[in-house]
C-alpha cells in the first residue's frame, strides 16, 4: 500500500471514529437532558380527559400518586366514583363530553376556580373513541362525524378554552394521537382523526414557543383498553354490513365479514399490549421533565414497525401493510388491523 493510500484510510478511519463519537456525545446530552424534572409537583394542576378506564384511568392516579393536583374527567358517574376509590382525596373527578358546549363551560369554570392565578400547568388529551371503524365504503357520512366530533373537534375545543390558563403557568399540552395517525391502516374516522391531532399539535407547538408553552404528541401502538375492545368492534362492524344495500354485499362476498373478522381477532391478539404503563409514562414525562421531547412512539410495534414504516416511499408502505392477513386471499380489501388510542 502507498502513503497516499494509507493515509486516505487512516483518514476514513478518523472520519467514522468522529462521527461515532458525535454520535455517542449527542445520545448522553440527550438522555441528561431528559433525566432533568421540574420543581413543585404538588403545586401544579394537570386536568387529564377520557379518565372513566385505559390510559386516561391509569395516568391520573399515576400523576395523583407523584403529588399532581389532579382533574380527571369522565363520561359516566361510574367512572368518576370508580376513580375517586382508587386515587387520593385530592384527585377530583368531574363529568365530561367534549361534543356538549355546556359541558365544558363547566369543566373550564371548574379548573379556573382550582388553579386561579396559577394557571393550569398540564392539560393531557386522552379522550377519544375507535368505532365506527372498518371498511370505508360501509361507511356513511354520519360514522365520520361521530369519531371526528370527539377525537379532533372535541379536543381542539377543550383546548382553545383551556389555552389562557395553560399559557398563564408556561405550562404543558400533551395530545394523545396513534400510530394511526402516522399510517391509516383501515378505514373510519380513527385515522383522520388522528392525523389532525398531529397536525394540530405541530402548529400548536409553533404559535405556543414563544409563551413557554411546550406540546408533546403521544403515538401508541396497538394496546388492551376499551378502544380496542374487539367485541364492540365487532358487533359494530355487524351492524354496518346489515345496513348495506345488497348489492355491495354481493361483491363482498358471504363469507367476508366472518373472514374478516377471525382475521382482525388474530391480528389483535398477536399486537395487543397489556402494558399501558408505557404510554402513561410518556405522558409523566411530558408533564415532569424540563425538556420533554416533541413526540413519543410508545410500543413495540409502534417503534419497530409503524413509525418506522411512515418514512418509507408510500409504495413499501402499501405493500407491507396489504401483505397483512386478508380475509378472501385475492380480493382487493381494507386492511384488518384496528387502531389503538
Amino acid at each position: 500500500m502507498s502513503s497516499c493510500q494509507a493515509w486516505r484510510s487512516s483518514a476514513a478511519h478518523s472520519c467514522v471514529l468522529v462521527a461515532l463519537v458525535c454520535v455517542a456525545a449527542l445520545c448522553l446530552v440527550s438522555l441528561v437532558r431528559e433525566a432533568l424534572k421540574i420543581d413543585g409537583v404538588r403545586d401544579k394542576c394537570v386536568l387529564v380527559t377520557g379518565c372513566d378506564s385505559g390510559f386516561g384511568n391509569h395516568v391520573a392516579r399515576q400523576l395523583d400518586r407523584r403529588g399532581f393536583q389532579v382533574i380527571a374527567t369522565c363520561m359516566t358517574e361510574k367512572g368518576c366514583s370508580d376513580l375517586e376509590a382508587a386515587a387520593s382525596p385530592n384527585l377530583r373527578t368531574v363529568l365530561l363530553n367534549l361534543t356538549d358546549g355546556a359541558s365544558l363551560d363547566r369543566v373550564v369554570e371548574l379548573v379556573r376556580s382550582v388553579t386561579g392565578a396559577r394557571g393550569l400547568w398540564g392539560l393531557v388529551n386522552n379522550a377519544g373513541r375507535s368505532i365506527p371503524i372498518g371498511p370505508t365504503e360501509w361507511m356513511q357520512v354520519e360514522d365520520f362525524k361521530k369519531v371526528l366530533d370527539v377525537n379532533l373537534i372535541g379536543m381542539i375545543d377543550i383546548t382553545l378554552r383551556l389555552l389562557p390558563l395553560v399559557k398563564r403557568a408556561r405550562g404543558r399540552i400533551v395530545n394523545v394521537a396513534s400510530v394511526m395517525g402516522r399510517v391509516a391502516l383501515t378505514g373510519g374516522g380513527y385515522a383522520l382523526s388522528k392525523w389532525g391531532v398531529e397536525s394540530f399539535s405541530d402548529s400548536l407547538r409553533r404559535d405556543m414557543r414563544a409563551f413557554g408553552v411546550k406540546v408533546s404528541v403521544i403515538e401508541p401502538g396497538f394496546f388492551k383498553t376499551a378502544v380496542t375492545n374487539v367485541d364492540l368492534i365487532e358487533a359494530d362492524l355487524l351492524r354496518l354490513w346489515n345496513r348495506l344495500p345488497q348489492d355491495i354485499k354481493d361483491s363482498y362476498g358471504d363469507k367476508y365479514l366472518e373472514n374478516y373478522v377471525k382475521a382482525q381477532s388474530f391480528a389483535m391478539s398477536i399486537l395487543c399490549s397489556k402494558d399501558i404503563s408505557k404510554v402513561t409514562w410518556c405522558m409523566e414525562h411530558a408533564l415532569t421533565s424540563r425538556y420533554p421531547r416533541t413526540r413519543y412512539g410508545a410500543g413495540w410495534d409502534a417503534k419497530l414497525v409503524w413509525l418506522p414504516l411512515s418514512y418509507c416511499p408510500t409504495f413499501i408502505t402499501d405493500f407491507v401493510i396489504c401483505a397483512l392477513p386478508k380475509p378472501l386471499a385475492g380480493t382487493n380489501i381494507s386492511c384488518l388491523v384496528q387502531p389503538v388510542h
